[in-house]
Order: C-alpha cells, then structure tokens, then sequence
C-alpha cells in the first residue's frame, strides 16, 4: 500500500502567538463576542450540505459475504461495494444514536 504524505505550509507558531493562542483558549465562551457572525437558522441547516471535499479513509479488507447477499447487491449495477458501505454505515450510525 503506498501512502502519501500531505505536505502544509504553516509554519512554526511564535512566542507571541502561542502566548496570544494560550489567551484565547483561557476566555470563557460568554465573553466571546460573536456580533460578526450571524445566526444559524433552521432553515440553514435545511439546506446544509456534507462538506464536497471530505473523503473518508478506505481501508481494503477481503470479506466473505453469502453468495446470495452478493447477488442482490450486484443486483441493480455497478457500484455494489458502495451500496454495502452505504447499508453498514446506516446501520452503524442507526447503532451510535441508539447507544448515545
């Protein structure tokens, strides 16, 4: 498997910022001010959408599955992995809610 390393440009923060950083961290949150930022309504989140660019990490494994369960996802075409992941990751999270 070849990984890639993701190069960045940031550079070392200074003493100054990491002192300006600390600062921040410390502030309560009601003192914050947040007049610049405008509020989020229902109707933002209504038309939110999952951020374009994310990619999830894939990690290859080999699986043995019913012969029968491999049909009905192959069933309607191409991208029948997808549907599994699609299914497993519903169910995972259908999971989570139910144990949070």
């Amino acid at each position: 498997m070849r990984k890639s390393a993701k190069r960045t440009t940031a550079k070392v923060l200074t003493a100054a910022q990491r002192r300006e950083v600390a600062a921040l961290v410390a502030q309560p949150d009601d003192k914050i001010d947040y007049s610049d930022i405008p509020p989020l309504t229902e109707r933002f989140w209504k038309s939110a959408v999952r951020n374009p660019f994310y990619r999830p990490v894939k990690q290859q494994l080999t699986l043995r599955l019913d012969a029968d369960v491999i049909a009905w996802l192959r069933r309607p075409g191409v991208g029948y992995q997808t549907r599994l992941n699609a299914l497993l990751r519903s169910a995972m999270l259908k999971d989570l809610k139910k144990s949070a």
